[in-house]
């Protein structure tokens, strides 16, 4: 019961952020959408060329440059047309930002419930509650070590940015066909499982 609460709260708390999430990856506005997988990958692909501090540093001098270019133009053209419209960015310096006592407590408890929910998981496959569980655990660190020995941190993240923004498409797309095909891998999978929990005594699951 205490489990089910949990999972709906969480998932009032994130509905309005995965509606967000949903229409940037399924590129349902596609100049919001390409705004944001570039201005992704121009990032990733600049720290692949310069460490974090000095991207940062390049970013916030592109900015303060604009902004400061920005109200220079601003202040001349105001002397010139002798006019007195005041700061340019006086809408956004009035705007309030700050966040409330119950933004706060939201993000801290959706933050609380991710983290308790990874760390029982973790305990639950490291402790082998299911020894199925857990060797498919052990499965997937062996394959990562292999990816890991490939790729590097920041190549796979972009290329999980990459397939963010495409697979869900290709996917609303031909959802038949793949759907098929990952039926077949299933079945195949569970196939095999059923198979290595036959033989290895106390790996077979308990009858719900």
């Amino acid at each position: 019961m205490q489990a089910s609460a949990d999972s709906t709260k969480m998932d009032c708390l994130w509905s309005n952020w995965k509606c967000q999430a949903i229409n940037l990856l399924y590129w349902r506005d596609i100049k919001q959408t390409g705004i944001v997988f570039g201005s992704l990958l121009l990032l990733l692909f600049s720290l692949t060329q310069f460490s974090v501090v000095s991207v940062v540093a390049y970013l916030a001098l592109a900015g303060l440059s604009a902004t400061i270019s920005f109200r220079i133009y601003k202040s001349v053209l105001q002397a010139v047309q002798k006019t007195d419209e005041g700061h340019p960015f006086k809408a956004y310096l009035d705007m309030e930002m700050n966040l409330s006592q119950d933004q706060i407590q939201k993000y801290t408890d959706c933050l609380q419930l991710y983290v308790n929910s990874t760390v029982k998981e973790l305990r639950r496959l490291f402790l082998v509650q299911d020894l199925v569980d857990s060797l498919k655990f052990a499965v997937l660190m062996w394959l990562l070590t292999y990816v890991g020995a490939l790729f590097n941190g920041l190549t796979l993240l972009i290329m999980a940015v990459v397939s963010m923004f495409t697979l869900p498409v290709v996917y609303d797309k031909y959802q038949a066909q793949i759907d098929q095909y990952l039926g077949l891998v299933r079945t195949h999978i569970n196939t095999v499982v059923a198979k290595i929990q036959a033989k290895i005594p106390g790996a077979k699951r308990k009858a719900e």
